[in-house]
């Protein structure tokens, strides 16, 4: 085997009965990547003395972001260059199970993922016609036999003829009544697409204990939906949302317990963590069932401290970045965003944890030193 190294990177100059398979195992390397970095077409045919680029030696990871079919084109291409899979947001679906478009054609989006490499996913959610996840309708559907049988019956169909790579389940709010039956619906699909070359992953809302109560936890089974789907979702965000008070969006120490009881329950090679791309901002006094924060991406927020002379300070137990400023109106705020020392803290979990990756919710706004943390940390997966 002859190799030359060059900075960080290896070069490897192909021998007689190489393969990509041998030079990849040779290497510890996922087989799509060295076919991906090297640009090279199918059958994936080398010749000997050819040159390939061995990227250096780290983690390999998925990192899957969601994204609404209307997202600016060139948003969307800089950030296909750190995706592994892109989750379109999103199909609904009726009571008996058939299933509805996305308001937007996702066509565009589809088409500019796999011209770049990255595979789009069909996310399937119960959004009721104001856009609030109904948990009504995932009972209707769940009580049918046909219209479970119909909803993923059609679901392969668009999957098939729109060229997605999988199924991304998405159902939030899930009666307690019904969860077994939402893990059986997982695993049937997740049967149905996989015999047809397709894979399902499943969102959980972030719990840390099986028996936690509320509404967002009691209707997911971590262990079976963790057999159920190739892969899971951990909703590791929204502490701090719409209507809470002031705090971070994904405090570190908070996530770091949805990780560690997920692990009891599911192999880790098998779980993505979620990561916010965005903060809050609070007008002050809090009033609990009030007070309204409105949702703000990480540049606007650096924008905002400056053109109000606010100091970015950095909570340490949350490890996230938050700053107070009064607005033109002498209205007090509160704001809480990620920066790039956040984004790290949550990216350096997935080694130590050794996770599968992760999923960024949502990709809509840019935020390139996130994108640059997660370049620097681990190769991405293709």
């Amino acid at each position: 085997m002859m190799y030359f190294q060059r900075g960080n990177n290896m070069i490897h100059v192909v021998s007689a009965g190489e393969s990509v398979d041998s030079i990849a195992n040779a290497y510890s390397v996922p087989v799509d990547n060295l076919i991906f970095d090297n640009q090279l077409e199918y059958p994936y045919s080398l010749t000997i003395g050819q040159a390939l680029l061995i990227p250096a030696d780290r983690k390999y990871v998925y990192i899957n972001g969601y994204a609404y079919p209307f997202i600016e084109q060139d948003v969307l291409e800089e950030a296909l260059d750190y995706l592994t899979t892109v989750s379109v947001f999103s199909y609904g679906f009726t009571p008996e199970g058939e299933l509805i478009s996305p308001t937007i054609s996702d066509e565009k989006i589809i088409n500019i993922s796999v011209q770049h490499g990255v595979k789009p996913i069909l996310t399937l959610t119960p959004l009721d016609s104001e856009g609030r996840f109904n948990n009504n309708l995932i009972h209707r559907l769940l009580i049918s036999e046909n219209g479970v049988t119909n909803l993923i019956n059609n679901t392969l169909a668009t999957v098939v003829e729109k060229d997605y790579y999988g199924v991304d389940v998405d159902f939030e709010y899930i009666m307690r009544e019904d969860r077994d039956l939402f893990t059986e619906f997982v695993a049937e699909l997740t049967r149905i697409m996989n015999e047809n070359g397709y894979t399902v992953s499943v969102a959980l809302a972030p719990k840390t204990s099986a028996e936690q109560p509320g509404l967002l936890y009691e209707g997911k089974d971590y262990g079976g939906l963790g057999a159920a789907a190739n892969s899971v979702l951990l909703m590791t965000y929204e502490w701090g949302y719409t209507y809470s008070e002031p705090r971070a969006v994904a405090p570190v120490n908070l996530v770091r317990k949805v990780i560690e009881y997920a692990l009891t329950e599911i192999d880790a090679s098998k779980i993505d963590m979620g990561i916010p791309n965005y903060g809050y901002d609070w007008p002050l006094p809090y009033e609990k069932g009030v007070t309204k924060a409105t949702t703000i991406g990480n540049i606007e927020a650096i924008r905002l401290a400056i053109r109000y002379g606010a100091e970015v300070k950095y909570d340490e137990t949350a490890q996230t970045p938050f700053f107070n400023y009064e607005d033109d109106s002498a209205v007090m705020h509160e704001v809480w965003f990620e920066d790039a020392r956040s984004i790290q803290a949550k990216l350096e979990m997935i080694e130590e944890f050794n996770l599968r990756g992760a999923g960024i919710w949502q990709i809509m706004r840019p935020f390139r030193p996130g994108w640059m943390q997660l370049e620097r940390m681990y190769g991405i997966r293709k």
